[in-house]
């Protein structure tokens, strides 16, 4: 290699993602839940998505035992709950406003709501990819702004969606 940990860290900051917390019952123990940014897509047909956890996380493993989770994708306003969510050592749900889904508590004015069996988990390096199935989804009305995270910031760009094409817009 020809760069350390710090430079691929920060060329990949350059890519902005969506921020989700992703939450499991806990076999009779207070729910789980952990900030996530290595989420996306992986088939439509069957309905396929995917999170990265570290390996060293302590609370993937709780979330695995259930078998399924809820990921809930973030607005704008949950960059504190983001952050408490992805804290060591704390109660993660303490303050926060949730309900109850077959795969895993839901927070509250979440943009989307997508409960998840675990189909696969794969080793990556430092981290696991964990590929979950979709059996059920939510998706909230109104035009919400999104949490992003970019270059280690947290923001939003809603205010800017006019100018902003689709990736499958063509100009004529």
């Amino acid at each position: 290699m020809t760069f350390d940990t710090r430079a691929f860290r920060t060329a990949l900051g350059c890519f902005p993602t969506g921020v989700a917390v992703v939450t499991a019952e806990s076999k009779g123990l207070h729910p789980k839940g952990i900030t996530v940014n290595s989420f996306t897509s992986v088939s439509l047909d069957p309905p396929l998505i995917l999170f990265c956890p570290a390996k060293s996380s302590a609370t993937w493993p709780k979330i695995r035992e259930s078998g399924s989770f809820c990921v809930n994708i973030f607005a704008a306003h949950h960059e504190q709950a983001s952050r408490q969510f992805s804290r060591l050592g704390i109660d993660r749900f303490a303050g926060v406003s949730w309900h109850d889904r077959a795969a895993g508590p839901a927070l509250d004015d979440a943009l989307a709501w997508i409960e998840c069996t675990i189909d696969a988990e794969h080793e990556a390096g430092d981290h696991l990819i964990v590929v979950g199935a979709v059996g059920r989804l939510e998706v909230r009305e109104g035009e919400v702004e999104p949490l992003v995270f970019f270059r280690g910031q947290y923001g939003s760009f809603l205010g800017q969606a006019d100018s902003v094409r689709s990736p499958g817009d063509r100009e004529s």
